[in-house]
């Protein structure tokens, strides 16, 4: 009835982030924490590695940065409940930076990077490993990317010691087609390895290509509370632990944090499906331009934005 092999990784700080540049107060992170682990959860993934020299304090709230001071408020006095995550950037991360893991509440670091930066990725990984991290690497808008790029690409995370690789629809462009495909490839290439699924929800799809994912044999698996995340957001937590059946999983405590800390946040920032999400998932374009005009006084002038897009007026 389920696979013991699967772990989950919730991203609701750090995705969820993108969207108020961190800006959640402690006792929202400490809230998401405690339904986390009570639902059984295998990683929160509570923010970015970042540096300080790239990004601005007075800017970006503490979940950019996860300094060791923040986390600890966020755990308290008594032993962790759940294992602790944070994302790297290639490129907004310095080596120094990254503390040593038995200095850390962190416990795993993914390092995410597009098909040009693999290099550069794999280094970080195993700098990351060395310090005592468990470690993944994050290959961002594969959508995107060419066969003979994707090819090489794999061929060389494959020689590399990052022991989980995680196949990412940055953009909400993927259906389950495209999910059978990658994900028998990624299997094939990554002999192994273990592999890792992170959907966008564009085209409304984040959580079925994630049951495909499942099924072609993807063992880590992301989710958000209420599918909050950049854009469109992604795979609903809720939905996903249901889906999976596991009775180490209890759905409860995430409802209870949605109503409670989520919900509040829907009158504060947008996410989620719309028009223009859908638009730029379906042209396989970043999102960027679809928030900003999410963002503006014209979030509703939906034909116009897609006219822009497209660059075609249809008439009826």
């Amino acid at each position: 009835m389920y696979k013991k092999e699967i772990k989950v990784i919730d991203c609701t700080v750090r995705d969820g982030g993108l969207m108020n540049k961190w800006q959640f107060t402690e006792k929202f992170v400490k809230s998401v924490y405690n339904a986390l682990a009570d639902a059984g959860v295998d990683y929160m993934e509570i923010g970015y590695l970042s540096s300080e020299a790239a990004f601005d304090r007075k800017v970006y709230g503490p979940w950019k940065f996860c300094f060791e001071e923040d986390l600890r408020k966020i755990i308290g006095k008594g032993e962790k409940r759940i294992k602790l995550s944070a994302m790297a950037d290639i490129g907004r991360i310095e080596y120094d930076d990254i503390p040593l893991c038995s200095e850390s509440s962190l416990d795993m670091v993914r390092v995410a990077c597009y098909v040009h930066q693999t290099d550069s990725a794999i280094a970080l990984a195993h700098h990351c490993k060395e310090k005592g991290y468990e470690t993944t690497i994050n290959l961002m808008a594969v959508s995107t990317v060419g066969l003979r790029e994707l090819n090489e690409c794999l061929e060389d995370l494959n020689k590399s010691e990052v022991p989980v690789i995680y196949l990412v629809d940055s953009f909400g462009a993927f259906y389950s087609e495209d999910i059978d495909t990658l994900a028998q490839k990624y299997i094939e290439r990554l002999p192994g390895k273990t592999i890792g699924a992170h959907f966008h929800n564009n085209q409304q799809l984040a959580f079925a290509n994630t049951i495909c994912a499942i099924i072609n044999g993807v063992n880590y698996l992301d989710g958000t509370l209420y599918g909050i995340g950049r854009g469109a957001g992604n795979c609903p937590l809720e939905l996903l632990l249901s889906f999976l059946k596991n009775p180490k999983f209890r759905v409860r405590p995430l409802i209870k944090c949605i109503e409670e800390e989520i919900f509040p946040w829907r009158e504060k920032i947008d996410w989620g499906y719309s028009v223009p999400y859908m638009v730029t998932g379906t042209m396989n374009q970043h999102p960027r331009t679809a928030m900003a005009v999410m963002e503006s006084d014209k979030k509703d002038a939906i034909t116009e934005y897609y006219d822009t897009i497209c660059g075609t007026v249809e008439t009826f």
